[in-house]
């Protein structure tokens, strides 16, 4: 299986925060045995709309592959709760 996980970090946090932020999330991926394909960052970028009162955020896409839907399945519920994490999009891609 494989999928794209775009997320949005909010403006206001620290360099040190993101960086930490950024190696949690990927962790997630990892400890539930997905492989990351390829990552980028896209940094900061302003917004269409604001989204829980932010004009801008820091961009990242990862293109994962694993066995099972269960890393993405955490992401996505680890993301939801994040108060750094202000929106993101996970969309299985079929080859």
């Amino acid at each position: 299986m494989n999928y794209e996980i775009m997320f949005i970090v909010r403006p206001n946090i620290e360099e040190e925060a993101l960086k930490d932020v950024i190696k949690s999330f990927e962790k997630v991926l990892t400890d539930n045995k997905a492989k990351i394909e390829s990552s980028k960052d896209f940094g900061q970028k302003e917004l269409a709309y604001s989204i829980k009162g932010h004009k801008s955020g820091y961009y990242y896409l990862y293109e994962i592959s694993s066995k099972d839907d269960k890393a993405q399945k955490e992401f996505d519920r680890l993301a939801l709760i994040s108060e750094d994490i202000i929106r993101h999009m996970i969309i299985r891609k079929d080859k």
